[in-house]
């Protein structure tokens, strides 16, 4: 699909059949771009986003200017893209730093014009001004009506990733795309991972599972072949899918969802480094994890989610009365993995929801041994093709116009487990209902005009899950339950406001539910065992100003713990060189319950593409730090606030270079950060008693970034960033204090082959004692990418 590079503003949008931004634009629009301040947006984006490429998406995460599923969402959807003359409302409204306004403006354009051929067209028609426009430029793409049917575009792109001591074959990912016939296009994407265990199956004489340990293995996770026009669609391989307010099924991410989408993503390069030797004492009476191994850590694998994987066909639109008729099927049969702790023994187990007996904890796994010898246990295992997914469901809607519709979305799910015979089921913390066959449908509703659209859903989910014995009302009682949410988004020149309301019983299990809920997890889901409302506000206040937060309240009814989620940003350009902003963020998981004395836990919102082993799935957990409610997770039980508030100042000294320093304080409530006193002097004749905790208020974390960024040539890029961490300020052998270091380069040879390398050094500072016997340290991480387009 050729894509037209527009050439009053020099935006080059032919980067890769799925859009991709060159990077430049005239030079006066560019230092105009640079730090202008943001707009109001449209989707749930923390910040304005302006970027080129995933590694900026990576850097934006990492900084925690936005979440992980923030971070999902634009990784997709830059992968993705979004055709500027087909794409419909909601698809348009996923775009970032664009207003409900601004959409219907680019539509009623685009009606008037018959087609854009170049993006500037919208700049000259005064429906985009050029900063924003810029930052789409990475999201969009224009597929040229004149040019021959068989006009063939993609690319070829390969990832990898390596840190010493690792002497293994680094971790890579090999991904390709074709588009062609105007309407086709194919898409393969396949990785080297070496830390999973493979082939595993029921032991019966062990009476447990047992896998061959981790070694280098080839996986093709995504692939895909789509034939997509304005009228019809049919998609074969992996794809995401969802509808109306997200509650009855969405695994898109997408804030707006409306139909199939194809996945290719393998999320960016993996950041920090994971333990080598994942192996613990089974047979062999000791741990192999001994010496140096057992304090080795090395290059994670690449991360993939996996999604749904079959076949999608949809009719987009049937002129049928005063509007038009749209109508989706999907099915999807996929084999999946799952964490090795989310499983248990139904035979032995009667609800997992009794932990207290240990016949419901998850079946040990045993590395068989090539010689058949003693085999160990394996741990913290991500366990390949351990259950089939069936899954089908489907969507019809009548649209009276694009922002007025009523809608109809059901599916179904079966789950058979492929362990030689062997029938596990989920843990109840698992995001998977455990029991068998499970689902949901729903009725979806919305409504638009002028300034106003209002989007109403309600759904009811039903499950195997047994039903919980005694009169605990905090336990589900399982079988199905109901849930509802109601938008509202009122769009006024620079302004937006979105305000919502929701209800979630504390029976409505369902994995694909993915509407707005608060952080906390009920038996592995957020949408379930809630009542809340949401206030959003974006806009600018002032031309130079940019103002974004919200307001997020919630309930569980079944416990009564009244939890916020307070978040307020402002930006304000000083001068065309200089952009200062502010923004605070405020967390609390119970409003009765207040002190330093309470325990916040983990803090959520860095993508899991950070830390832990490198991949992810629907059915497992996938952000770190969060409260899943299992025994051992971060936070569990943990009921204080967590305040942290950051100062950022943009300077643009030249068109070509800019500088962004920034500062973050964090208190957050942990009552394992006291500080003990052991400087007392007992009294004569007496022993010394023990040392004395001295509270010191909240925990404190503090760190710092500057991160510079140049673009010498339209084809070099560099950027850099030093990064210094510490947390717990009064304390060095608690938790983590470092500083890490990148260098980033990338050149674009001919517009058509990229090479791209970047080196990470990290120096741990603290004096933990797993810190002290940490291999390697400092770390050394390289990585690159090698890309050709045609």
């Amino acid at each position: 699909m050729p894509r037209l590079a527009p050439p009053d503003l020099s935006v080059d949008l032919s980067l890769r059949t799925r859009p991709r931004r060159a990077g430049r634009l005239a030079a006066a629009l560019a230092v105009a771009a640079a730090l202008a301040p943001a707009g109001a947006y449209a989707a749930e984006y923390e910040t304005f986003i302006d970027i080129d490429d995933e590694d900026d998406l990576l850097e934006l995460n990492t900084t925690g200017d936005i979440s992980a599923e923030t971070f999902d969402t634009l990784v997709e959807l830059l992968r993705r893209g979004v055709d500027l003359n087909t794409a419909r409302r909601e698809d348009l409204f996923t775009l970032p730093n664009l207003n409900y306004a601004q959409v219907d403006a680019i539509i009623r354009y685009r009606e008037e014009v018959g087609f854009i051929h170049d993006p500037a067209m919208l700049v000259a028609a005064g429906v985009l001004d050029v900063p924003t426009l810029k930052s789409i430029a990475s999201f969009i793409y224009i597929i040229d009506p004149g040019v021959r049917y068989a006009a063939t575009s993609g690319y070829v792109r390969l990832r990898t990733a390596y840190s010493p001591p690792d002497r293994r074959a680094p971790a890579m990912v090999l991904d390709a795309q074709v588009s062609t016939l105007r309407h086709l296009s194919m898409g393969v994407a396949g990785t080297l991972t070496r830390n999973r265990a493979s082939d595993v199956r029921w032991d019966p004489d062990r009476a447990a599972l047992s896998a061959d340990p981790a070694k280098p293995k080839v996986f093709l996770p995504k692939f895909f072949a789509q034939w997509d026009t304005d009228q019809y669609q049919i998609l074969a391989g992996t794809y995401r899918a969802g509808f109306g307010q997200r509650l009855t099924f969405d695994n898109t991410r997408n804030p707006t969802p409306n139909g199939v989408y194809r996945d290719l993503t393998i999320y960016p390069r993996p950041i920090k480094l994971s333990t080598l030797c994942r192996e613990s004492a089974g047979e062999p009476g000791s741990t192999p994890c001994e010496g140096q191994d057992e304090n080795t850590y090395v290059t994670p694998d690449f991360r993939w989610q996996e999604t749904l994987q079959g076949l999608a066909v949809g009719l987009k639109r049937l002129e049928f009365g005063p509007g038009w008729l749209q109508a989706y099927a999907f099915g999807s049969v996929q084999s999946k993995s799952i964490y090795q702790y989310a499983i248990y023994d139904p035979d032995i187990c009667d609800d997992p929801r009794n932990n207290d007996d240990e016949r419901c904890a998850a079946p040990p796994i045993y590395g068989r041994q090539p010689d058949g010898g003693p085999a160990p246990k394996l741990s913290y295992q991500k366990l390949p093709y351990m259950y089939r997914d069936s899954t089908a469901g489907g969507n019809v809607s009548y649209f009276f116009n694009r922002r007025t519709w009523l809608g109809v979305t059901g599916y179904g799910t079966d789950i058979t487990w492929q362990t030689g015979g062997k029938a596990l089921d989920f843990q109840e913390w698992a995001r998977v209902p455990f029991g068998g066959p499970f689902g949901a449908i729903g009725v979806n509703a919305a409504w638009g005009r002028r300034w106003s659209d209002l989007g109403v859903e309600v759904a009811r989910s039903f499950d195997s899950m047994l039903s919980a014995s005694g009169s605990d009302k905090t336990v589900a009682r399982g079988g199905g339950g109901y849930a509802a949410i109601v938008k509202h988004t009122a769009t006024w020149g620079r302004h937006q406001i979105e305000t919502s309301a929701r209800y979630y019983d504390r029976d409505y299990a369902n994995p694909y539910a993915r509407p707005i809920a608060g952080r906390d997890l009920s038996e592995g889901q957020s949408a379930r065992d809630e009542a809340g409302f949401r206030v959003r506000y974006t806009g600018r206040p002032g031309k130079k100003t940019s103002v974004r937060g919200w307001l997020n309240f919630w309930i569980p009814p079944s416990s009564g713990e009244p939890q916020i989620h307070l978040y307020a940003r402002v930006e304000h350009q000083v001068a065309r060189w200089f952009l200062p902003g502010v923004w605070l963020e405020a967390r609390d998981k119970d409003l009765r319950l207040n002190g330093a004395s309470q325990c916040y836990g983990g803090d959520p919102g860095i993508s899991s593409n950070v830390g832990g082993d490198g991949d992810a799935s629907e059915g497992d957990m996938g952000e770190v730090g969060v409260d899943y409610g299992v025994p051992g997770a971060t936070g569990v039980g943990c009921r204080g606030e967590s305040v942290k508030y950051n100062l950022q100042f943009g300077f643009l000294p030249h068109r070509k270079i800019k500088l962004v320093p920034r500062f973050q304080h964090r208190f957050v409530g942990d009552p394992k950060s006291d500080v003990f006193d052991s400087s007392y002097l007992p009294k004569d004749g007496e022993p010394a008693p023990a040392p004395r905790a001295i509270r010191k208020g909240y925990r404190q974390d503090i760190s710092a970034w500057l991160t510079v960024t140049a673009r010498p040539t339209d084809s070099l890029r560099l950027r850099g960033r030093v990064r210094y961490q510490n947390q717990a300020i009064d304390d060095n052998t608690y938790l983590e204090q470092s500083l890490w270091t990148y260098l980033d380069a990338g050149y674009l040879i001919k517009k058509t082959f990229l090479v791209q390398f970047r080196y990470d050094l990290y120096v741990w500072l603290d004096k933990r004692d797993n810190t002290l016997l940490r291999i390697p340290s400092p770390e050394h991480r390289f990585m690159a990418t090698l890309e050709g387009r045609f």
